[in-house]
């Protein structure tokens, strides 16, 4: 060799791997050869808010290495090396993640992520299947219960455009005599819908069912909190509520609510600009109501903080005491929804919330139930994300179980719809799982879609940016036949893909039936009863259910990697059993091997890949492997081998 080589995911170069708990060493390697062997070599080292460290590197035998002690308390930790060479020349070595390079000027680095040692995430929900619901779009248990329960919305004075026929497509134009759109356009999606359908959605394998906003609100979407402690009454009653968390529970299933805690509606009990409550109630209509100190008014009434200028959602300030004893109090809304069956959190924009307040419900959610989960809507790679109090906390460990996974979306639509190549696809991968904690890793929520982006099926058919299109190009778009059909067989790839990788698997209503849809509201439909892609359903439910029933899927070791441009493979296993997953995103068949010593990066690689055995797919087609496995793939293919359950 005549260089030098450090690559941060192979246990040979740095171990232990990827993110780790404070106080723990790690040896750093590299290994130099030529005229580099006669380099002064440094390994520059700091930490967020810290000095800078050296450590000299002595070559031997062709390595070079140093055991680094990391911080006892959780961060970021930074490095990248420093050679002078024997005629006084300077250069660096560096990358953000796996193979640097040499530079003439300071390179990218390297990171560690360093958490909290007693870090721990609910395995019920590691080892799960999530389904998230948009309430109002998933089932209507009864027409005439529908209208009854209209009244309570008229009554405070609030729009409802009704849905005569639930196939009808969301509105997208403003209501008569207004020049905006509002999503004030009902199916009549209710509690008791959801109760309903619940042995159908046990039977796609799911264990936690995710639900967008239920309490009282002046909106379909509900993200305008009106009451924290009551369900809107177009979805039901508490009492229906605490049903729906019984006959979940019963069927395994638990249910995640999603917290709105950064704004309210201005249409509130806490704010009342609109009136609704009555003269002398809220803070925009009463200076001494007790929700004042809730909200920033730069002038009252009229100008107030608000979410990202809509004025319809003032801005909360959440480390107001009294707004922390609401939410997080001994009686607040969490302990109020826990004694009615939910005990876990989806936050809606967590990187909005400030790190202490996050923390504080963190405190209160596992003091409730050690089993609740605190997840995070995140768009941006949590680890090193940054906000005005500088590096958010979200991986440490006090903070969030998890979070949305959208790096993770937006990597596995690249790769499918060939944007990206499977080396790229399996860089960003191994970078994630690099920089996250293992316990936040284990239950990120691996999405492919969501109520916030383009539906799946649409963004896998080939579908511009919703960004690029105006909201009637959105609503009159349509893939052509040959790429709907397309991305649907893609949708079964991706969902391949979320099953076997580490992480929780979250499917979006109506995903699995086939809805499409461009970006919010086109991807918020009603759910297709009746008129199901049922290949479509079928081939996603077999691939769910396999969680289940494979303790290797659930929480085995993870080997993953790209085995040419097009092909990309991911092996977990355990001591006694294994499942191979073999994706083709092209358009033509690949052949496909997999060897014991591919797959070398990350953390398990020392332990070798089990290949050898009879294995069956999730179609129940049988295959016999001895040491290796070859496999011829047809085009758009993902093949999932597994071997032994329990």
């Amino acid at each position: 060799m005549d260089g030098f080589f450090h690559h941060s995911r192979l246990l040979r170069c740095r171990v232990p791997q990827g993110a780790v708990p404070c106080g723990t060493d790690v040896t750093i390697a590299a290994e130099v050869g030529g005229s580099l062997a006669a380099a002064d070599i440094v390994l520059r080292v700091w930490q967020d808010g810290a000095g800078e460290q050296r450590f000299p590197m002595p070559v031997e035998n062709g390595r070079a290495e140093v055991l680094l002690p990391l911080p006892e308390r959780p961060g970021l930790v930074w490095y990248y090396f420093i050679l002078t060479l024997p005629d006084g020349r300077v250069c660096y070595y560096g990358a953000q993640s796996g193979p640097g390079r040499l530079m003439e000027q300071e390179p990218p680095s390297y990171r560690i992520t360093v958490y909290d040692a007693d870090y721990e995430t609910p395995a019920w929900f590691k080892e799960g299947v999530c389904y998230q619901i948009f309430p109002d779009r998933f089932r209507r248990s009864s027409w005439e219960d529908f209208h009854a329960r209209l009244g309570a919305h008229a009554a405070l004075g609030r729009r409802a455009r009704v849905h005569e026929r639930w196939s009808e497509a969301p509105l997208t134009t403003p209501p008569p005599g207004r020049d905006d759109y509002e999503p004030d356009d009902y199916f009549g999606g209710d509690l008791n819908g959801i109760r309903e359908k619940l042995d159908y959605i046990a039977s796609l394998g799911v264990t936690c069912l995710y639900l967008n906003p239920v309490f009282s609100a002046a909106s379909n979407h509900r993200y305008n909190t009106a009451d924290y402690l009551a369900i809107d009454p177009l979805l039901g009653t508490e009492a229906d509520f605490a049903l729906l968390c019984r006959e979940a529970r019963a069927r395994g299933i638990r249910i995640m609510l999603d917290g709105v805690f950064s704004h309210t509606g201005s249409d509130s009990i806490y704010f009342n600009k609109e009136g609704s409550y009555g003269e002398h109630s809220g803070a925009y209509r009463d200076p001494d109501s007790p929700y004042r100190a809730w909200y920033n008014f730069l002038e009252y009434p009229e100008q107030y903080e608000c979410w990202w200028g809509f004025p319809t959602l003032p801005n909360v300030r959440e480390l107001t005491p009294s707004y922390i004893d609401f939410i997080a109090g001994e009686n607040g809304v969490l302990a109020h929804w826990a004694e009615l069956g939910a005990t876990s959190w989806r936050l809606d924009v967590a990187d909005e919330l400030p790190d202490q307040f996050i923390r504080i419900l963190r405190k209160r959610v596992k003091a409730i139930d050690p089993e609740g989960v605190l997840l995070g809507e995140v768009w941006d790679e949590p680890s090193a994300k940054t906000g005005p109090e500088g590096r958010r906390g979200y991986v440490n460990g006090d903070e969030l179980d998890s979070v949305m996974n959208y790096c993770f979306t937006d990597a596995v639509i690249a790769f499918l719809t060939g944007r990206t190549d499977a080396f790229a696809f399996a860089d960003a991968l191994a970078f994630l799982r690099e920089q996250y904690p293992k316990p936040f890793y284990d239950a990120a929520l691996n999405l492919v879609s969501s109520h916030d982006v383009v539906r799946a099926a649409t963004a896998l058919s080939g579908a511009p940016s919703r960004h690029a299109l105006t909201r009637a190009q959105q609503a009159a778009y349509a893939p052509a036949p040959e790429d709907a059909a397309r991305g649907r067989l893609r949708l079964l790839l991706a969902t391949a893909i979320q099953t076997a990788l580490p992480g929780v698997p979250c499917l979006y209503y109506g995903d699995e039936a086939g809805l499409t849809g461009m970006g919010d509201p086109f991807n918020r439909a009603a759910f297709p009863w009746g008129a199901e892609d049922t290949a479509l359903l079928d081939g996603i439910r077999r691939l769910l259910t396999l969680r289940k029933k494979n303790a290797a899927l659930r929480n085995g070791r993870c080997r993953m990697g790209a085995l040419s441009g097009e092909l990309f493979c991911i092996v977990r296993y355990t001591d006694t059993s294994a499942a191979l997953l073999l994706v083709n995103r092209s358009e033509t068949k690949q052949q496909a091997l997999l060897l014991p010593d591919a797959l070398p990066e990350g953390p398990d690689a020392d332990v070798p890949l089990p290949l050898s055995g009879d294995y069956t797919d999730q179609n129940g087609t049988r295959y016999h492997a001895e040491g290796s496995v070859s496999l011829t793939l047809p085009p758009l293919c993902a093949t999932l081998l597994i071997r032994g359950e329990d």
